[in-house]
């Protein structure tokens, strides 16, 4: 098959092209970013740059519908934020799209949206308020004492403020209708993360990882599956209930007496793709809906070792865990290096040249910008 990718920035696209191409498929990849992660793999055989799908959607999709029709792509897996703009106009495009319509992506990936839709279904999740006005976070402090804030829309936690003094988060919110936040009542306990491949509601392939060394706030840039039936339970009716095809990621919360709390949900390509990939079956859970659900085989730690180094050291010589950091980092595998493939890894530091210089340009954070051109906000 003639396989098309977005988003090559991603160490997860750069792990699906590698895999899609072990399993004797044509991948393609398509992305605005000059210089990406992905561009110099050996797993590629051509790179288009498009237009950014944020700033120039039309043009991004009509740069689309050409490198299908040129190339006759069979199939076309959004990896990053650019998923949203790809699902908006899926139905332009001459081959099958592996995502949902922007509609049902809203319903997840809206934070509000998503709270209301998993409590219908009886899930577990913190008890959440919409806020929208300054009465609104009053409120929310004279319910909880102590409380989180994050934007309905936004990623990586890169907003979000964890246990802020009042005063502090009513001089940070921007507070009206069309921008609303969310509050959440803090849990104390053990982040995990998860990621699952999906068809028709049933879940083909799903890694648990926790997350322990972050880029940022939200960001796990450290990789190691974990077993945990409750979450895997979890996911799986909320896929079912939703009838979800797509790539799907969610981040819980495990209180210390092991109950379980979704905090948000990302319905694209996540780092769980890294702990995967070395399954036999990893490709066939993309094209194959009846594949009984696969998980990893391998028991590895794997991380991102630039990432390790440029935000994982700091935080961990801040918070005197420079012992766990040093047996962390010497007992990982780096995801990107590849013997076969050496080229990505030996030339990412391009890709966060052009982050930190675009983070410059807008005073905005290098997480920030690493989806300053494909993230997508609500906007219609």
């Amino acid at each position: 098959m003639n396989i098309l990718l977005t988003g090559g920035r991603a160490p997860a696209a750069l792990e699906l092209a590698r895999a899609f191409h072990g399993a004797g498929h044509t991948v393609f990849m398509a992305e605005s970013l000059r210089g990406h992660l992905s561009q110099p793999s050996a797993a590629i055989k051509a790179n288009f740059v498009v237009p950014a799908p944020r700033q120039e959607q039309d043009a991004f999709i009509i740069a689309l519908k050409k490198i299908i029709e040129q190339n006759q792509i069979d199939l076309l897996i959004p990896t990053c934020e650019e998923i949203f703009h790809v699902a908006m106009r899926r139905d332009e495009l001459p081959c099958k799209v592996f995502t949902e319509s922007i509609q049902k992506l809203d319903q997840v990936h809206n934070k509000w949206n998503f709270i209301v839709n998993a409590a219908d279904y009886g899930l577990a999740m913190p008890e959440t308020m919409l806020i929208t006005s300054l009465d609104n976070l009053l409120h929310a402090y004279a319910h909880w004492r102590e409380l989180v804030l994050k934007p309905m829309y936004s990623r990586f936690a890169s907003q979000t403020l964890i246990l802020p003094p009042l005063r502090e988060a009513s001089s940070t919110l921007t507070l009206h209708s069309n921008a609303p936040w969310v509050a959440q009542g803090y849990i104390r306990g053990k982040e995990i993360c998860t990621y699952s491949i999906c068809h028709n509601g049933r879940i083909t392939a799903h890694t648990a990882y926790p997350s322990t060394f972050t880029a940022g706030q939200g960001a796990t840039i450290v990789f190691q599956h974990i077993d945990h039936s409750a979450i895997f339970n979890w996911v799986k009716t909320f896929v079912a209930k939703n009838n979800f095809t797509g790539q799907i990621a969610f981040d819980f919360i495990q209180n210390p007496e092991g109950q379980i709390f979704a905090l948000e949900c990302n319905p694209r390509a996540t780092s769980g793709v890294h702990l995967l990939a070395s399954h036999p079956q990893f490709v066939e859970a993309f094209l194959n809906p009846y594949l009984n659900c696969i998980f990893p085989i391998d028991s590895n730690s794997h991380m991102l070792s630039a990432a390790m180094l440029i935000y994982g050291l700091p935080t961990a010589l801040k918070k005197n865990n420079v012992r766990q950091w040093l047996k962390t980092f010497f007992a990982s595998n780096d995801v990107i290096l590849n013997y076969t493939d050496p080229l990505p890894f030996l030339l990412q530091f391009r890709s966060l040249l052009a982050y930190w210089k675009l983070a410059r340009e807008k005073k905005i954070s290098l997480i920030e910008a690493s989806t300053f051109d494909i993230e997508w906000n609500g906007e219609r």
